[in-house]
């Protein structure tokens, strides 16, 4: 039987600045080479469009729901985008709204992607991917625009440590002390770090260099953080 991983995708992969069209060739060639062994859940974020969004509709005083909601449909277009790059043939044809679409999916896809499946408070798309992660029973790799976990945001301090190894509890420490805002960047959101820490879900976080993500599949050494007991 094949394995399933659930992928967190960050949206400023997706559509960064700039479309980098040849790392979603890439990702979509490194999935298609492991297609023997695993079958992918992808959870696509919303990056630079949910941001440009939410601070728009922030200064127009919408609620903290409201913000979510623009999220949630900046998530859904990526995801939408994803599965035409894709295909039909490889990938889901209609967007999933649970995780019951999603499991189903599963059977006759060898990926699946979705976006935000429905308003959770306090929630990224990291959450939705850590639930759907418990829900299949799955490792969970979370791909994001820095290679890992630092002791501080390495854009912002140049003397940040890069952290390659942390438990479920001590993870859950750093993230719990940092306030949620809609759009944030911190590496992997506040709710999954709960779901993460109380399933004891294996989880690594890696950045846009793409051999990290085979050799994660293929249970070899990689440049990133790791996220277990």
């Amino acid at each position: 039987m094949k394995k399933i991983v659930v992928i967190s995708l960050g949206g400023s992969l997706i559509v960064p600045e700039k479309m980098d069209v040849k790392f979603l060739q890439k990702f979509k060639s490194i999935l298609q080479k492991n297609y023997k062994k695993h079958k992918f859940v992808i959870i696509c974020g919303g990056g630079t469009i949910a941001r440009r969004y939410i601070s728009a509709l922030k200064k127009e005083g919408k609620s903290k729901k409201e913000l979510a909601n623009a999220g949630i449909k900046a998530t859904r277009m990526n995801a939408t985008f994803m599965m035409q790059f894709f295909g039909e043939k490889e990938a889901n044809d209609s967007l999933p709204r649970n995780m019951i679409d999603v499991k189903n999916n599963l059977r006759k896809n060898n990926v699946v992607i979705c976006g935000a499946l429905r308003y959770a408070s306090n929630s990224t798309s990291d959450g939705t991917a850590a639930k759907l992660a418990n829900f299949l029973k799955t490792e969970f790799i979370n791909m994001t625009n820095v290679k890992g976990l630092y002791s501080a945001n390495p854009k912002t301090h140049s003397n940040a440590k890069f952290i390659p190894e942390i438990s479920w509890k001590e993870f859950e420490k750093r993230a719990l002390k940092l306030k949620f805002k809609a759009a944030q960047h911190f590496v992997l959101d506040q709710q999954a770090s709960v779901i993460i820490r109380k399933n004891k879900i294996p989880t690594y976080i890696i950045g846009k260099e793409l051999s990290n993500l085979d050799k994660i599949l293929n249970g070899k050494k990689f440049i990133g953080t790791s996220i277990t007991e």
